[in-house]
């Protein structure tokens, strides 16, 4: 059973919501309706399925019978495809189809999964108790609610047949339309029985196809499906730690390191001041060299002016970790420009040539620069290449990337992490990422992905 808490059946609802005022609501109608369906439905299920299991078993010792029976076996899937639309009368909150979606898959492959699947089993039980069972109720019901309009028009009745002998009760002959007036209120009695009986036939209806037509928590593509969900709560939630780590590295680190500098600057000035007041006929002192002025102060000035290099240097490393992290540009004005960033930045020759219609979503453009930033990083470090072309476009809905160098080749998607992770961000977006690499080059990294980004 589905252990995310359901809402409650909606007629059972309305029902406690409004006892008194419920026969005069909508949801009478659409119940007698739905059981009216039944008492239909049923009847011709029962004499389908014992027809199935008879010509089964029957032709079974010659072979033909065993195709009879696994067409028995699979009566349940379309019958239960019916049943959840007919619950669309009474259930405003659709049973969703338990069943694997098998895109692609031959007759074959489709009929093994099938019968493979719990859901399959479920749905032959809720059509064989469909058949009887619930058949056998709404087909009681719909009597007992015929016959009680029947009394509810019983004057009618009368006067339609008069001079003719009626007799509602056995053995007692109604004289006239009026004699009929305490038929039609037991028939309106009996409606108002019918009113609350068949909300909770129905009630118990939905209940019955939630637990044996929905899916559950231990079907494969309830858990397939699951899985999905919560790779996609692990890659936003990694988008927002991305993000606040951009953001703390950007308005934190960085501008206290803009900082520092400043004020080594301002003491860096500060002691070439105190040097020129120690050599007045020397205006340029330089304070790493002139330590016979005063050595104490250029030494300070000199560890300070080190200490300034050395927070430019830091502050210039952080800018290009921030830009990796995620890129202002990238954001901005989007991949194609990003990547012709990149490229300008790359020390192998890098030839860009992006075709898109316009901006792509948020998604799709993150994942397509790090696949191009990790091709043109392992290009460099491995390939030995001396060219480097980059090629993106959108066809039918999904943007194809092409990353291509001349190097020698023969390198292994495997042996890194970083080719990995892309793989797995790309099966998430529903795309592609593949790598060829014979030996002797060249090496193109390929991806499509679905522009929707979901």
């Amino acid at each position: 059973m589905n252990e995310e808490e359901q809402p409650p059946v909606a007629v059972w609802a309305a029902l406690r919501a409004h006892p008194l005022r419920f026969p005069f609501t909508r949801w009478v109608p659409r119940c007698w309706a739905y059981l009216l369906g039944g008492a239909l439905l049923g009847p011709l299920l029962l004499v389908v399925l014992a027809a199935l299991l008879a010509v089964g078993l029957g032709l079974s010792v010659v072979g033909v019978g065993l195709l009879v029976l696994l067409a028995l076996a699979l009566a349940g899937v379309p019958v239960a495809a019916v049943e959840r639309r007919r619950l669309r009368l009474v259930e405003p909150v659709p049973v969703p189809d338990p069943h694997r979606p098998l895109p692609g898959a031959g007759r074959r492959a489709r009929l093994r999964t099938r019968l493979r699947e719990r859901a399959t089993w479920r749905e032959l039980a809720h059509t064989a108790l469909t058949a009887t069972v619930l058949a056998a109720a709404a087909l009681g019901f719909t009597a007992v609610l015929l016959f009680a309009g029947a009394l509810v028009v019983s004057p009618a009745i009368v006067w339609a047949l008069a001079p003719e002998t009626v007799m509602i009760i056995p053995g007692r002959v109604v004289s006239g339309p009026l004699a009929a007036l305490p038929f039609t209120a037991a028939g309106l009695a009996g409606l108002l029985l019918c009113a609350y009986s068949g909300a909770l036939l129905t009630t118990a209806h939905v209940a019955l196809a939630r637990l044996l037509l929905g899916p559950r928590d231990e079907d494969p593509g309830r858990q397939v499906l699951e899985l999905t969900r919560s790779r996609a709560r692990l890659a936003d939630a990694f988008e927002a730690e991305r993000r606040r780590i951009e953001r703390d590295l950007h308005d934190g680190a960085q501008q206290q390191l803009v900082a520092l500098s400043m004020t080594l600057g301002l003491a860096d000035h500060a002691l070439r001041g105190r040097l020129r007041e120690a050599d007045p006929a020397d205006p340029s002192v330089d304070p790493a060299a002139d330590a016979a002025a005063d050595p104490a102060v250029a030494q300070a000035a000199a560890l300070v002016a080190r200490a300034r290099g050395e927070a430019r240097q830091a502050l210039e490393q952080l800018r290009g970790l921030v830009r990796g992290i995620h890129p202002q540009v990238l954001t901005d004005h989007g991949l194609a420009a990003a990547v012709a960033e990149v490229a300008l930045r790359h020390p192998i020759p890098v030839e860009a040539d992006l075709d898109l219609p316009g901006r792509l979503p948020a998604p799709v453009e993150t994942t397509a620069y790090f696949t191009v930033t990790e091709a043109l990083t392992n290009a460099a470090k491995h390939s030995g290449a001396t060219a480097i072309t980059v090629r993106g476009s959108v066809a039918d809905g999904r943007l194809v990337l092409q990353v291509t160098d001349d190097g020698h080749g023969g390198a292994d998607p495997a042996a890194g992490a970083g080719l990995r992770g892309l793989a797995d961000r790309v099966a998430l977006l529903k795309g592609r990422l593949m790598v060829t690499s014979p030996t002797g080059g060249p090496t193109t990294l390929r991806l499509e992905v679905p522009c929707s980004g979901s």
